[in-house]
C-alpha cells in the first residue's frame, strides 16, 4: 500500500471542536414556553399571582386579596397593577346574571321522588355590598344564597304537598315561592342591610331602656312622693292628735279646778249659811236693828219731827221674817261673788 494513501486513508483527528449551544437554549426555551401557554391557563390562581398587570372586564369590580386577607380596595373595568406573588385578584360580575340550578331532587309528602331538570334564578349583585358580601361569603356567595338555597327551598316545598298538588295544583306558585324566599333572605341577611336592621333593632332596645329607666324614675319618684305625703300626713294627724289631747286634758284640768272651786264655793256658803242661821236669834237680829238705828247719823229738830212708830208686834214680825230672807239673801251674795271670782 502506498504510504501516501495510509495516510490519506487513514482517519485524522483534527482541533477539538467548542460547540455552539444556543440551539438548544432555544429549543429548551420554546418547550418551556409551550409548558407555560398549556398550564398556567388552567390555574387562574397562578396567573393572578404571577401576573403585574391584570384587565378587569366590563360588567365586573376587581378586588384583591393580600396574604388571604380580602382588601377593601373595589377597582373598575380597565388595566391595573398589583404585587405579583403577593395580592391575588378576582373580578366580580355586578350586572345582571343567571344561574341554572340542575337536577333538583324533590320528596314529596307521599314518599314519591321527582326531579326538577333545571331552576333559573336572574340576579343581581350591587356594586356596593360586593366587600361585605365577598368578607361573609366568599367568592362563590351564589353557592351559599342561589343553589344551596335553591334545594333547601324546593325539599320545603314538596315535603309539605302530594305528587298531585305539586304537579298540577300549585305549580304555578313554585317561582314565586322560590323568589320570596331568596328575596327575603337576601333582605334579612344582606350585609349593609342586616347592618341597617341590627341598628334599628339597637336603637330600638336603647328607646326601650330609656323608656323602661324613664318609668322606674317616676315610678320611684311617685313612691318617694307618696311615702313623704304620707309621712307629712301622718305627722299632720299625729300633731292634730297629739293638740287634741292635749285639749282634752287642759278641759279635764279646768273642770277638775272648776269642780273643785264649785264644790268649795257651795261647801263654803253652806258652812256661811249654817253659820249665819245659827246668829239668826231673835236677840241678835234686836241688836243688828239697834246698831243700824244707832248708826243713823240724822237729827231732826223743830216742832214736827217725824214719828217713829216702834210697834213690838211689827217689830216682832219683822225679826221672825229676817232669818229666813236674810240667810238667803246672804247665800245669794255670796254665791254671786264666788261667780264673779272665778
Amino acid at each position: 500500500m502506498d504510504p501516501q494513501q495510509q495516510r490519506t486513508g487513514a482517519p485524522q483527528r483534527g482541533p477539538p471542536q467548542t460547540g455552539d449551544s444556543s440551539p438548544i437554549l432555544t429549543v429548551l426555551l420554546f418547550f418551556l414556553a409551550i409548558l407555560a401557554l398549556i398550564a398556567i391557563p388552567l390555574s387562574s390562581n397562578i396567573m393572578n399571582s404571577l401576573s403585574i398587570l391584570h384587565q378587569v372586564p366590563e360588567g365586573h369590580v376587581g378586588v384583591y386579596w393580600t396574604g388571604g386577607a380580602l382588601l377593601q380596595t373595589i377597582t373598575d373595568p380597565g388595566f391595573h397593577l398589583k404585587m405579583p406573588l403577593i395580592t391575588q385578584y378576582e373580578p366580580v360580575q355586578v350586572t345582571l346574571q343567571t344561574d341554572q340550578v340542575r337536577d333538583i331532587p324533590c320528596g314529596t309528602k307521599g314518599g314519591v321522588m321527582i326531579n326538577f331538570e333545571k331552576i333559573e334564578v336572574v340576579n343581581q349583585l350591587g356594586k356596593g355590598y360586593v366587600y361585605e358580601t365577598l368578607l361573609n361569603y366568599g367568592v362563590q356567595y351564589d353557592k351559599t344564597w342561589i343553589y344551596d338555597k335553591i334545594h333547601h327551598e324546593i325539599n320545603q316545598f314538596c315535603s309539605s304537598r302530594t305528587l298531585q298538588e305539586v304537579y298540577i295544583d300549585v305549580f304555578y306558585q313554585i317561582g314565586e315561592k322560590m323568589k320570596d324566599a331568596l328575596q327575603g333572605d337576601c333582605t334579612r341577611y344582606a350585609p349593609e342591610e342586616r347592618s341597617k336592621v341590627l341598628i334599628s333593632i339597637e336603637r330600638q332596645r336603647v328607646v326601650e331602656k330609656e323608656a323602661e329607666t324613664t318609668k322606674k324614675i317616676a315610678i320611684s319618684e311617685a313612691e318617694k312622693n307618696a311615702k313623704v305625703s304620707k309621712i307629712l300626713m301622718e305627722q299632720k294627724l299625729m300633731e292634730k292628735d297629739s293638740a287634741r289631747q292635749q285639749q282634752e286634758i287642759g278641759n279635764q284640768m279646768y273642770m277638775a279646778h272648776e269642780n273643785i272651786l264649785a264644790d268649795a264655793a257651795f261647801y263654803r256658803a253652806m258652812k256661811e249659811a249654817e253659820a249665819n242661821k245659827l246668829k239668826l236669834t231673835p236677840q241678835f237680829l234686836e241688836l243688828k236693828f239697834i246698831e243700824a238705828i244707832a248708826n243713823n247719823t240724822k237729827i231732826f229738830f223743830g216742832d214736827k219731827v217725824p214719828n217713829m212708830v216702834l210697834d213690838q208686834r211689827l217689830l216682832g214680825n219683822f225679826l221672825q221674817r229676817m232669818p229666813g230672807e236674810m240667810a238667803r239673801e246672804v247665800n245669794s251674795e255670796k254665791v254671786s261673788r264666788e261667780r264673779s271670782e272665778i
